[in-house]
């Protein structure tokens, strides 16, 4: 949390939490703070330091978080099976009076537990008012936050050892407004952009999702809560495709030096795995191995490492893990890991060869920028400049793999094959294959994959094969032209309110293209700026058109396609304005759940978009709907005046005010704020536009 937006100071050794502040609290003109505590770290050492806070009358409240996991070295058990009642009766007999309980499930807690008197037990979304009570109590408190690990959660449940809800998140894209505030509520790497044709919105990764479910947080209609059903297992296209014959690749010779190899990805997505069977598969064939996993904080969906040297014997291997410049293979399942400095100072210069997955997993930096972008190009460029362009091959496994066998887990294994077959692995394909079938995990897909990645690497041509018939974009096909942007959008606009309200947004469009080609001849980027930003103040999701894209048949299919299930049950998380409470803590309102007969309610509420911004609309007169009628006219009236006055030199400044709408997203609180920061810099860049554009070019 040292680099995150969490507002987190000060370091300190493992058993000294809270020990800084007992020296300096007297010297500060601060009253209190929050300590970070985690259970593993509390049962080693921490209660240390909480009983000298005890002792000294420190103002400081511990957050002793207890995910039932050392997750720092793996995720192991705790030592003698500590469970948060007894760190309870522990803190209370360390002189702690008051003590609260966080927890996702405050209601979990049966007759086995034994709590010390005084203990109050709170749902997870009260967290705030917890904390700002604890905060105002002299000397030591306690909050034990409660809540499994949520990677701890999906391993124990492929394994049948915790309990797996019959619940999925799936998130409604046309309503989705891609503000990115469930990424801020959650924190989740499971949240996942998806580009379409109205912009980036958010998906639910199904294959990585901890269930954790705090996501339907975010402020916004567009979640669904899908029980009695399951992710739809899509039929891959390996079933209709020939696997050609396989010829063997010249295999590394151990017998005169020991292989170095990193095999490096995103924790919880199989990279460990990769490096168990290299080292089975060397031991199946008589070979000296060592490895190290570097999980550690990968645990949270964070980078690993696998080190993995091979040899002759054990006796010629000194040192597993690989230092710089020792490489002679990465198998990097991921890029951006790939292309991490940690990674390309292992690299030989002409000697070490990357295999790298292209595919684009976006990291913790999208939970916090909804606009962050993976800088790809760099990352290829730093590898290839570190290894050299002949011992480089980026292929998007995840995509082939989904492709041949319908689930993305498949990629590792077909990145595996991939480099056997270029002569980078110095085992034999029955050990590997072997070895595979020892690990007991999907077995036959693995060996598959492991296959088909042997045979793009001999023929590359089957990639266009592979990928010929899949439709990776279905439902997200983007406009390849403007006038074919400008069309899907008209024919959006009469669903949403009428004919006429469409034409009304195509003539200003074309209005606009007049001028610009008058100005800058051959330039489009006006035009587009406008088409795009126009139809997203003129389509504003208010109560209507949430009803409409619920009920017009598009979720339905989507949903359908997403998911199977004979009992397939849904739960809507709205905070409708007429009903929702506002949050005391957060001052936002709080998102209630309906069950499956809100699509009835949507589908009525739909036929009455006749009333959208009439007198007798009865959502019309709140805040919000009026600023968002009012920014249609005053956005018509702004590049109207701009166009009369428009010069080439100040077309750049110009497409970048048009685009401003575009930055307005979400819903309620999320919106305005938006909102406000989009009108900040449009008073900046009407600014600039007031210069003569002679200075403009020349700045």
């Amino acid at each position: 949390v040292q680099w995150m937006d969490r507002e987190t100071e000060g370091f300190t050794q493992m058993g000294g939490e809270g020990a800084n502040w007992i020296g300096e609290s007297p010297f500060s003109t601060r009253g209190h703070v929050f300590q970070n505590l985690g259970d593993g770290t509390y049962n080693h050492s921490g209660v240390l330091a909480l009983r000298w806070a005890v002792a000294t009358k420190t103002n400081v409240t511990y957050k002793i978080l207890f995910n039932d996991a050392v997750a720092m070295t793996g995720g192991q058990h705790h030592e003698g099976n500590l469970t948060p009642d007894m760190i309870a009766r522990q803190v209370r007999a360390e002189g702690v009076a008051r003590i609260a309980v966080v927890s996702d499930e405050p209601d979990k807690y049966g007759p086995e537990y034994s709590w010390p008197a005084g203990v109050t037990f709170n749902h997870r979304s009260d967290l705030m008012l917890v904390q700002k009570e604890l905060a105002g109590i002299e000397g030591v408190t306690v909050m034990i936050y409660d809540q499994t690990c949520a990677a701890e959660k999906r391993r124990r449940r492929k394994r049948g050892l915790y309990p797996d809800p019959d619940r999925r998140i799936f998130i409604n894209e046309l309503v989705c407004e891609g503000c990115g505030d469930c990424g801020v509520q959650s924190n989740c790497v499971s949240v996942q952009p998806v580009e379409t044709e109205f912009g980036r919105k958010r998906r639910i990764d199904q294959s990585s999702c901890n269930k954790d479910f705090s996501c339907v947080e975010g402020f916004c209609p567009s979640f669904v809560s899908v029980s009695g059903a399951k992710p739809k297992k899509k039929a891959g296209a390996a079933k209709g495709l020939e696997l050609p014959k396989l010829l063997d690749p010249v295999i590394p010779n151990l017998d005169d030096a020991p292989w170095a190899c990193i095999v490096t990805g995103i924790g919880g997505t199989g990279v460990v795995t990769i490096g168990a069977i290299l080292g089975m598969a060397a031991h199946l064939e008589g070979r000296g191995c060592g490895m190290i996993d570097m999980a550690g904080l990968a645990q949270k969906g964070g980078a690993v490492f696998s080190h993995v040297r091979l040899a002759k014997t054990p006796e010629d291997i000194h040192a597993i893990r690989i230092s710089a410049g020792m490489a002679d293979l990465v198998l990097g399942c991921d890029l951006v890991v790939s292309g991490s400095k940690k990674v390309l100072v292992a690299a030989k210069s002409g000697e070490t060869r990357f295999i790298v997955n292209t595919s684009e997993v976006m990291s913790g930096d999208f939970t916090r920028n909804p606009d962050f972008m993976l800088p790809n190009a760099r990352l290829k460029k730093a590898i290839v400049e570190a290894a050299g362009e002949t011992n480089t091959h980026f292929l998007n496994a995840t995509k082939l793999a989904t492709t041949l066998f319908g689930q993305s887990i498949a990629a590792n294994l077909f990145l595996l094959g991939f480099a056997f077959q270029k002569g980078a692995v110095p085992l034999h394909a029955m050990a590997l294959e072997q070895a595979i079938e020892l690990n007991g995990e999907a077995v036959q897909m693995n060996r598959e994959a492991f296959r088909w990645g042997r045979a793009l690497a001999q023929v590359p041509e089957l990639a266009g094969q592979i990928l010929a018939d899949a439709d990776h974009n279905k439902g997200h096909r983007i406009s390849e032209t403007l006038d074919e942007a400008i069309a899907r959008r008209t024919g959006f606009l009469v669903g949403y309110q009428s004919e006429a309200y469409a034409e009304r947004y195509k003539a200003f469009v074309q209005g606009v293209r007049v001028r610009e080609q008058a100005v800058a001849p051959g330039s489009e980027a006006l035009t587009e700026a406008v088409a795009r930003s126009l139809f997203k103040l003129m389509a504003y999701k208010d109560e209507y058109e949430v009803a409409r894209l619920y009920t017009d048949g598009s979720f339905r299919a989507a949903l359908n396609d997403a998911f199977e299930g004979e009992d397939m049950r849904l739960t809507f998380h709205m905070a409708p304005p007429l009903l929702a409470k506002v949050d005391p803590a957060s001052g936002r309102p709080r998102k209630m759940t309906f069950g499956p007969w809100m699509l009835r309610a949507l589908k009525v509420l739909a036929k009455f978009r006749g009333l959208r911004g009439t007198a007798l609309d009865p959502f019309g007169r709140s805040e919000e709907r009026r600023d968002e009628r009012a920014r249609i006219e005053a956005y018509r009236a702004l590049i109207g005046r701009q166009l009369e006055t428009l010069e080439a030199g100040h077309l750049p400044l110009l497409v970048e005010l048009a685009g401003l709408p575009l930055t307005i997203r979400g819903y309620g609180p999320v919106r305005a704020k938006n909102a406000q920061e989009a009108d900040s810099k449009a008073k900046n860049l009407l600014a600039a536009l007031a210069a003569p554009a002679t200075r403009i070019a020349a700045e």
